[in-house]
């Protein structure tokens, strides 16, 4: 319900261990952190794309989704070989070979890197946001429409970084 769409790109090294590496909701915070240090430090090339919430308003999740997914290629700044995308769906334009794999960030050790160093980067955003609008409890819930989140919205009322497309969210701008 709340802050931006996160996603990354990384092409592992050759010789990039991958062990430990899991869809990034089966870590604990202290192995995904760690794992996100070994991949910043390790991997061959990586890329994180940010898309705010009024993007995410205007033009829906999905394709919000798409544009991080663009923009974090982009940022890898080589042209890839193939693009393997988590999910039912390739990116539509993106102009690379490109694969979904369902399930791919608990199979496809780039996308587990990818899907580690999004989630991570999308909680240092959140966490800051905390501090910016204290009383949302953004550092714990992460934005996600928990039954703390949904209370304080009641309380405190939307503020700039809420997606107002979203329920509970768009209720406050459809009365």
């Amino acid at each position: 319900m709340a802050g931006p769409v996160v996603a990354a790109a990384v092409i592992l090294c050759d010789d990039f261990d991958i062990s430990g590496l899991d869809d990034s909701k089966k870590l604990s915070v202290e192995k995904r952190e760690a794992m996100n240090k070994r991949i910043l430090d390790s991997a061959s090339r990586w890329g994180i794309g940010v898309i705010g919430p009024e993007v995410v308003d205007r033009i829906n999740i999905l394709q919000a989704t798409f544009l991080a997914m663009k923009e974090a290629i982009l940022r890898i700044e080589i042209e890839p070989d193939m693009v393997m995308v988590d999910g039912r769906m390739e990116i539509p334009g993106l102009g690379y070979p490109q694969k979904a794999v369902i399930g791919g960030d608990g199979k496809i050790p780039a996308i587990s890197a990818a899907s580690i160093l999004a989630k991570v980067h999308r909680d240092e955003i959140m966490e800051k946001l905390d501090r910016e609008y204290p009383g949302y409890g953004f550092r714990r819930h992460k934005g996600y429409p928990t039954s703390e989140h949904i209370a304080s919205l009641g309380r405190l009322g939307p503020c700039p970084v809420h997606r107002r497309s979203f329920r509970p969210v768009s209720e406050f701008y459809n009365n």
